[in-house]
């Protein structure tokens, strides 16, 4: 009877594997190795769609072979020049073309509309996005990745992915009035941090996951992609089948969830114990099962432990203090710092109930006179929906400035804030610049404390302010039908008439450049040293270059341009000048190197100018790929004390390349200061084999030939 037990146990699987079972095409359900998995549904955004779309062009695909894929336009929509609008109409044609819905700008930001229209449990969603695990929330597993990895998904083929181990989250209980879903990331984010967290899955589970609205379990699963995880999900229960009845989708449903005795992974990463003094305190005071292991070399520990625990009675406001989401600070120890600007908004907060909430909040109050206040209902549904019960009006009417349903100040477009004053955002990303203002002060907080703090003019406690005046964050409860006008999401045409449909091709679209095999020897300088967590966003800016993404050759002109010397060569014009001269381009980084978007340009641009090597102390996942499929080899520090005695402008050679891509580890020498030290090469046999052809469209292009 006991061994029966123990099997029964042994079988029980968590949400995650069940999904990957069911979608497994090739490898095993072993955690660390590859595996393949067939895709159900893909999404790409404007800002990185052409580009994606390019490619499938390249790979001469006819037609989509998904169950669905959807051409969002969310990014770009400023139109500052023709090239916003050159790329709306090339998207709009080439969906229409190869058999991809189409929605257009203004119908909302991607993540908050495929939640609505699209999302289903137990499918499995690719997007050209990082935020893509948004859709996390309705069960179903969604990874965030390169254009063209999302390319080669629509063509029909396999994504690959190292098989995750799934972190386990337990909430208990219910939140408090005037504490919300946002307070619940970043109270995960405070224990696992932003770094080493690759090829791990987010799955959340406990009586209080019950608690939660949907919007709610997306702000969890959207702001998730700042762990550096695959995705997060949640269990498709009762909450989700009602909310897909209100969105006309009950057809859609299915219940899933972790088999009752599924176990979930012990996870051990390294941390630097002076360092990370409050991380490990909050594992110690989290997480189940602690061990901390005595600190090393450099000062590191390993930390180990079992499932995060968390009581939603017991949390409070939080916020993750400038520049990094993981900067996690109580609300109330920084109460009444002065703030000139508050947006309520982006992909994590901008739902319903999101905007109803600050609403009631709102009604009837001025917005302080120093604050400006920006509200972005996050897609067309929710837009009309507050225009039509008032609560519109109960925004504007205090003070409050309506953006555009799309990402916005999020990405840098527009609303940036002043110099030396602090900005307070509902996002899910403060990287230092990312608001358009250098040396910006952001911090990310709730709706709840954004609200409060647009109306007292210094980031506030919302408990307090409910304390100080007759002011309610009322529970907004599901509505029993949204509105399923879908007039801006454009189906495609019947196959049949696809032939006669002309894809619009406007002068600032460039063809996306392919890769080249890397040459026999690879020898060339060090063109930058950075530091730890430098992320796409600081390799290829975002903001008002965004309208540079489909024209490849003008967009990597600004290339690591933050780190420019005015009275320098721009690292464009050495990495060209390098290439010219027939040596390769290196870049040397700390940890977490290439964390946050999922922008492929941060690797295809680079490797337009001559980047073949990338060596870090860590590569985070997404990039990491980017980097394999353009032809780029990313190696890691075998011992991280070797990075500090390499500089920029030094002189690296790899002898043998083809033997070096099939190593485990390999030598890398430093010929300008004459010593020689050792990476890793974490790769899988596919991708050794991607590298080896040049690249991912390279390699896909010779399998179809039968290479």
């Amino acid at each position: 009877m006991l061994s029966d037990l123990t099997e029964v146990i042994s079988m029980a699987q968590t949400l995650t594997y069940k999904i990957l079972k069911q979608h497994l095409i090739e490898g095993d359900l072993t955690a660390g190795t590859e595996i393949a998995i067939r895709i159900d549904q893909t999404l790409t955004q404007d800002a990185t769609g052409t580009t994606a779309f390019g490619l499938l062009e390249a790979m001469e695909v006819p037609r989509v072979k998904t169950q669905l894929s959807v051409s969002y336009v969310d990014h770009n929509t400023a139109q500052f020049g023709p090239e916003n609008h050159n790329d709306h109409l090339y998207l709009q044609s080439i969906a229409a073309k190869v058999g991809a819905y189409f929605s257009r700008p203004g119908n909302g930001i991607c993540h908050q509309v495929h939640l609505e229209r699209f999302a289903a449990p137990g499918k499995t969603l690719l997007g050209s996005d990082s935020h893509t695990p948004t859709a996390g929330a309705a069960g179903m597993i969604a990874i965030g990745a390169g254009g063209l990895d999302v390319a080669v998904a629509m063509g029909g083929g396999a994504f690959y992915l190292n098989c995750p181990r799934v972190i386990g989250v337990e909430l208990r209980g219910k939140l408090a009035p005037w504490v919300a879903a946002k307070d619940i990331i970043l109270r995960v984010l405070s224990i696992l941090t932003t770094r080493g967290n690759v090829a791990c899955v987010v799955e959340y589970f406990g009586d209080g996951v019950a608690t939660l609205p949907v919007p709610a379990r997306g702000t969890c699963t959207n702001m998730g992609a700042e762990l550096g995880v695959t995705t997060s999900i949640f269990p498709a229960d009762k909450v989700i089948a009602q909310f897909l009845q209100a969105q006309g989708r009950d057809d859609q449903f299915a219940p899933l969830a972790a088999d009752e005795a599924a176990t979930y992974d012990r996870i051990t990463k390294p941390l630097h114990v002076e360092r990370n003094a409050a991380t490990i305190e909050n594992i110690k005071r989290y997480c189940t099962d602690v061990e901390i292991g005595r600190a090393g070399r450099h000062g590191v520990a390993q930390v180990s432990f079992g499932n995060i625990v968390i009581d939603l009675g017991e949390l409070e406001p939080l916020a993750a203090a400038p520049s990094s989401p993981d900067n996690i600070v109580r609300v109330a120890d920084i109460a009444g710092t002065k703030v000139r600007q508050v947006i309520i908004g982006s992909c994590t907060n901008s739902s319903y109930q999101d905007l109803m909430g600050c609403a009631s909040v709102l009604a009837g109050r001025r917005v302080h006179p120093d604050v400006e206040l920006g509200v972005a209902p996050g897609s067309r549904q929710v837009l009309k929906m507050i225009a039509e019960n008032g609560a519109l009006a109960k925004i504007v009417g205090p003070g409050a400035r309506i953006l555009e349903s799309a990402c916005g100040p999020c990405i840098g477009v527009g609303f940036s804030p002043a110099d030396g004053t602090v900005s307070v955002r509902t996002f899910n990303r403060n990287f230092a610049g990312r608001s358009g203002t250098g040396g910006d002060q952001v911090y990310l907080v709730s709706p709840a404390t954004a609200v409060a703090t647009a109306l007292t003019g210094e980031i506030t406690d919302p408990r307090e302010l409910a304390e100080r005046e007759d002011i309610h964050y009322l529970p907004i409860d599901l509505p029993k039908n949204f509105p399923r006008g879908d007039e801006m999401i454009v189906p495609p045409p019947p196959p049949d008439r696809a032939d006669r449909i002309e894809v619009f091709r406007g002068t600032t679209i460039i063809k996306p450049p392919s890769g080249e095999k890397l040459p026999a020897k690879v020898t060339g300088r060090v063109l930058i040293k950075v530091g730890d967590k430098i992320t796409t966003d600081h390799i290829t800016p975002a903001g008002a270059l965004l309208k540079l993404r489909s024209n490849v050759p003008q967009y990597a002109r600004y290339v690591f341009s933050r780190f420019n010397d005015p009275d320098e060569p721009t690292f464009a014009q050495r990495a060209l000048a390098a290439k010219e001269g027939g040596d390769a381009g290196i870049i040397v980084a700390g940890d977490s190197y290439g964390q946050g978007s999922s922008r492929e340009h941060a690797a295809l641009c680079p490797m337009y100018l001559g980047v073949r090597v990338v060596i870090a102390k860590g590569i985070e996942r997404i990039h990491q790929a980017n980097l394999v499929n353009f032809a780029i080899l990313p190696l890691t520090f075998a011992d991280p004390g070797d990075y500090e005695q390499i500089e920029a402008g030094d002189e690296l050679s790899i002898d043998d390349t083809a033997t070096a891509i099939e190593a485990v580890t390999l030598a890398v020498k430093n010929v300008t200061k004459g010593f020689e030290f050792r990476c890793d090469v974490g790769l899988s046999a596919r991708q050794r084999r991607i590298l080896a052809a040049g690249g991912l469209l390279n390699y896909t292009r010779s399998q179809a030939n039968g290479g």
